[in-house]
């Protein structure tokens, strides 16, 4: 119980300090956050014209599309806030040997790394997500029960883990290379099939983003019972195996790879 405790004080510690620094650079933050507005925008653009030439897409609405779409948004927001200090892993900490800081404190080093720094950019995505949400579920055809509301926002932490199990999965390959940078990016580049029916693309890629690379679960399956209800056991109970597995992995291969670490030098 100590232990807990130390660490959520450090926790606010650090959430203090970074969100501290984050507002001290206020121009880049707005400039973040017209930067992601755009990109989403354009992307919200090009569904518009596709559905002016078609009246669905692969069975789906665009009220369905976009709900799915603003669906995958939410936990790449929330995991993109708090937990985007495993980029900085990849790309140049064990590279340069600062990794030893994190060995130095006494607390556990991946809970220290994920807790350090906060993207407050990643607001933008977060609040386009749930807004995407709201507006497109009044035009979606479904049977809205308080439990499918639940189950929605009961799913959100699970999927987001979803996304920081990946990560710290391909970050912790810089124990071993230096710079695992490149994987991670290879790897999240995936998480753009999320954004959309997985029914859309072919076989193969389906079951990449379904069991290899499970990006498809962190929205189109949990969308799929939201909005359908088919299927509960597995397009609720997958996501959460996902979850749980591969931040078990990433557990495992983080402790395995700080037994592999040389700092700068040695």
């Amino acid at each position: 119980m100590k232990h807990i405790k130390r660490a959520l004080k450090i926790h606010r510690i650090f959430m203090a300090q970074e969100f501290k620094r984050m507002m001290e650079y206020k121009g880049d933050f707005v400039v973040g956050i017209i930067g992601f507005l755009l990109v989403q925008l354009s992307n919200l653009m090009f569904l518009w014209i596709v559905f002016t030439q078609i009246p669905n897409l692969a069975g789906w609405s665009i009220y369905e599309v976009v709900f799915i779409y603003g669906l995958s948004l939410i936990p790449k927001g929330i995991d993109h806030f708090f937990f985007d200090n495993l980029w900085s892993i990849g790309f140049f900490i064990v590279r340069k040997g600062d990794f030893d800081k994190y060995l130095t404190r006494p607390i556990n080093t991946l809970f220290h790394v994920l807790v350090e720094k906060i993207q407050i950019d990643a607001l933008g995505e977060l609040v386009m997500g749930i807004a995407l949400v709201c507006v497109s579920a009044p035009g979606i055809e479904a049977e809205w029960s308080a439990f499918r509301i639940i189950a929605m926002i009961f799913m959100i932490p699970f999927v987001t883990l979803i996304f920081t199990g990946v990560k710290t999965i391909t970050s912790s390959v810089a124990f071993w290379t230096k710079r695992s940078g490149n994987i991670t990016f290879l790897f999240y580049t995936f998480s753009d099939f999320a954004r959309y029916p997985a029914t859309v693309y072919n076989r193969f890629v389906q079951n990449v983003i379904t069991y290899i690379i499970p990006f498809a679960l962190t929205s189109y399956y949990p969308a799929l019972y939201i909005i359908k209800g088919e299927n509960p056991l597995f397009n609720l109970g997958m996501p959460v195996v996902a979850a749980v597995v591969l931040m078990g992995i990433g557990i495992f291969v983080w402790h395995k790879g700080i037994r592999a670490y040389e700092s700068a030098g040695s």
